[in-house]
């Protein structure tokens, strides 16, 4: 702690000393301030300010905790040129990410079939460690379209349609993903995994808007108090997994071949315009576009759940993507950096996008407020639906918290969780949970949490997002 310097209420910078190449900022309340020093991820974000080509800041988010080299909430811009690309700054589970659906449905008329209705989405959509898909065995010819060109060839097999293309980061599809570059291995694992939601901390979760905060902004989500939603927390599976295991060999390899000293193994990386740099990027955005196609089968076969479940048509229930976002991502976009546009590889790492208004990549509908960010808690409190703004284009790469923000390991949660009831305690809160064990339970139950409130209002406070919407969570399906 003395070694930060507090700039602003939210902001706190770790000073460029040794062999950084430039500061370290965290975006956090005094209260979150003095959880995070005692997690050595502050280590790490110093650590990450040693690498060849960072701009600006390495930077952390609210939500940070230690993580796979980067820290988890890691922001991280490398010039294109000059700068490297890890797959620690990304994570294992490439493009874990969160798509939310409005529906027409007010909470009265869900509130007496949450349990059915979670019974049915627990049957219909495959759960757990090792499930099999809703499509259990892609051909290689299916899986190659995937992997090229993800959720758009969802929608072509007949699952959702094409206005939750329209409203998926990148439009569900990063371009330049190469599947020669994913291995066999990699590509086995993940043929039998396309729309299952896995474990851990993957969800799905039934929320209603308990309260809007910004009724104008609201508006443009066509969102109303009370309002059921769904979301949606996977990713790239087994798949995604792989490729980060593949590559973190591959960069070790690299970062000797091209004389990068680490401060940290795991920080293991390659020069972006190197072969080794190429070719992560090529198999990364595979995986990207796996899990985009994952959540997007996903939706489809919640929305036929919800449908069976409850007696209705789709006219009734009209269920729509609001948004789908990365998590954990490398994705090259043009930033300013002092005064001038500059090519950044950037590195987000449980953390989000949250582009500002009018910015050129956003869907026609969302750009008079900006990008919609979304922050889900710890499935017993709330969830936040917030937009990015201008100043976080300029302070963040337009990056922003992805979640509450682990405080707690799962051994330690797990322990804690052994001397409770766990259903009657969430059930206390009003959420009914359906997991495959209670194992995945015990080790995300609320307690191992930040209070995502206190991580979302240090956004806020710092004017990175604008806060629209809290929902309330009633259901949840665990791994």
């Amino acid at each position: 702690m003395q070694s930060l310097n507090k700039i602003t209420d939210y902001i706190w910078e770790l000073p460029k000393t040794g062999k950084m190449k430039v500061p370290g900022r965290i975006y956090a309340s005094k209260q979150l301030i003095d959880e995070i020093i005692q997690d050595p991820c502050l280590e790490q974000v110093r650590n990450v300010a040693y690498l060849p080509g960072i701009v600006k800041y390495s930077l952390a988010m609210p939500d940070i905790h230690w993580g796979y080299g980067f820290p988890i909430g890691g922001v991280a811009a490398m010039d294109f040129d000059e700068g490297v690309i890890s797959p620690g700054g990304v994570g294992y589970d490439i493009n874990c990410g969160v798509r939310m659906i409005l529906t027409d449905l007010k909470y009265d008329q869900i509130k007496d079939k949450i349990r059915p209705l979670l019974a049915q989405l627990f049957r219909d959509i495959p759960t757990g460690v090792g499930s099999k898909g809703a499509i259990p065995d892609l051909s290689k010819n299916q899986l190659h379209q995937i992997l090229t060109n993800g959720s758009e060839y969802a929608v072509k097999m007949g699952y959702g349609n094409w206005q939750d293309v329209e409203h998926i980061e990148e439009k569900g599809c990063l371009a330049g993903a190469d599947p020669s570059y994913v291995s066999e291995y990699a590509k086995q694992r993940g043929k039998k995994q396309m729309g299952t939601l896995g474990s851990g901390n993957h969800f799905l979760e039934i929320g209603y808007a308990e309260e809007i905060f910004l009724p104008k902004e609201a508006d443009v989500f066509h969102l109303e108090e009370n309002q059921v939603a769904l979301t949606i927390h996977t990713g790239s599976r087994g798949l995604g997994y792989q490729i980060c295991d593949d590559y973190l060999k591959t960069t070790q390899r690299a970062a000797e071949k091209y004389n990068i000293p680490l401060p940290d193994r795991q920080l293991a990386c390659a020069p972006i315009q190197s072969p080794e740099g190429k070719t992560y990027l090529g198999a990364m955005r595979c995986a990207a576009n796996f899990a985009f196609c994952n959540r997007q089968v996903i939706k489809h076969l919640a929305e036929e759940a919800f449908m069976k479940a409850l007696s209705i048509s789709p006219k009734e229930l009209n269920m729509r993507t609001v948004y789908d976002i990365c998590h954990n991502i490398a994705k090259i976009e043009k930033h300013t950096v002092d005064g001038k546009e500059t090519t950044v590889c950037v590195h987000r790492k449980g953390a989000t996008r949250a582009f500002g208004p009018h910015h050129p990549d956003l869907p026609l509908t969302y750009k008079s407020i900006g990008q919609p960010v979304f922050v889900p808690g710890d499935m017993g409190r709330y969830s936040y639906l917030c937009i990015g703004t201008e100043n976080a284009m300029k302070e963040t790469f337009g990056s922003s918290c992805h979640g509450a923000g682990r405080m707690m390991s799962r051994k330690k949660s797990s322990k804690v969780s052994r001397s409770m009831d766990m259903f009657a305690e969430l059930k206390s809160r009003g959420v009914e949970i359906i997991a495959r064990g209670k194992r995945t339970i015990a080790e995300e139950m609320p307690h191992a949490y930040k209070d995502v409130a206190n991580v979302v209002n240090s956004m806020e406070g710092a004017g990175i997002v604008k806060n629209v919407a809290k929902f309330k969570p009633v259901g949840v399906i665990k791994g």
